[in-house]
């Protein structure tokens, strides 16, 4: 049939037109996860989290074998300096979310601790608490500090200046009597950093907050060997009279190589945050995706930390509001009313 110059031009309109909604509804969407340095476990765990709310254009459906995160999202693991800094990133826009230990979101939000004299946070808002993170105070083997005093005098690494682990550390130093630069020379590095130094020894001793195992100090003790030291019940008393988001806990004795006993020490909170004006669908899509079955697996075989991440644990620590896509997701699994 004849068509003329004007029907045909009309519809190869249509089909550009077709084609190019087409395109936009494969276009992807990013979604930034803030979270630690190198050697911690905040970066791994962040990574096999945007795997699992991840579901690039192209994908498969979950229902035919492919991945369960949120369709057309590519979900993506940024290395940070900790919680800190990734709190303001998310208060600023310049993330979408990232992870906080459960002390810094409280002080952040409301202006108080770390952040007295600050203008609030209020911009946060909670997604899940994922697992517990314990305060590490490590050496060589060698090494003759045996005891916390021991530290006194003593070149520490206390972490980045950013990072909720230079937060606890600087805290639990000061409960037990050493002030930052006059009882001890303070170093300011990542766990990667501190693990090498310690193997050079070039430091002496450091503190961090992070989940065990972390990959850091694990290298540590496969290479020169480590020791933990025992946080004292009347240090760990002031720290928790101080910041009730901390609790007296333990690291076991297979946490690391080379350990024979069990060290006694305060643990807080790791959480997943994101900025208030985030999309409630997509929030609610993560929050979905980041408790569905098919992510169990990738959760508890991708680190050593992952199996630590539970539903049921999931609003434990909670001390700001819940984004409402994320409550929307834990009302209809019966978690919130």
């Amino acid at each position: 049939m004849f068509r003329s110059k004007r029907t045909l031009a009309l519809v190869a309109g249509v089909g550009v037109a077709a084609l190019s909604a087409g395109a936009l509804a494969q276009a992807p969407s990013f979604f930034r996860i803030a979270s630690g340095s190198a050697g911690g476990s905040y970066y791994p765990i962040a990574g096999l989290i945007a795997n699992a709310i991840s579901n690039p254009p192209g994908s498969r459906p979950c229902e035919e074998g492919g991945s369960c995160g949120v369709p057309g999202l590519i979900a993506v693991a940024q290395s940070a300096n900790g919680s800190v800094a990734n709190v303001n990133a998310i208060q600023s826009g310049a993330v979408e979310s990232g992870f906080s230990q459960s002390d810094v979101t409280h002080w952040a939000y409301n202006g108080s601790g770390l952040f007295e004299g600050k203008e609030p946070l209020k911009d946060l808002r909670f997604i899940a608490n994922l697992y517990p993170e314990h305060v590490h105070v490590y050496t060589r083997s060698d090494s003759d500090i045996e005891t916390f005093e021991d530290l006194r005098g003593k070149r520490i690494n206390i972490g980045l200046p950013a990072s909720g682990a230079k937060v606890g550390a600087t805290l639990i130093l000061e409960a037990g009597g050493m002030v930052e630069n006059e009882d001890y020379e303070a170093a300011y590095l990542n766990t990667q950093q501190a693990t090498e130094r310690l193997q050079d020894e070039q430091i002496d001793a450091a503190l961090t907050v992070t989940g065990y195992p972390s990959a850091g100090i694990a290298q540590l003790a496969s290479v020169v060997g480590l020791k933990l030291i025992d946080i004292p019940q009347e240090v760990q008393d002031k720290v928790v009279e101080q910041a009730p988001f901390y609790y007296s806990a333990e690291i076991p004795a297979d946490a690391y190589q080379g350990l024979e006993d069990a060290t006694s020490t305060v643990a807080v909170g790791a959480q997943w945050l994101v900025g208030a004006d985030v999309d409630e669908e997509l929030v609610y899509g993560v929050t979905k995706a980041l408790w569905n079955e098919n992510s169990r697996e990738l959760l508890d075989n991708g680190h050593a930390k992952g199996a630590s991440i539970l539903q049921e644990n999931a609003l434990v620590g909670r001390v700001i509001p819940l984004h409402p896509g994320a409550e929307r997701f834990y009302k209809e699994a019966g978690l919130v009313e």
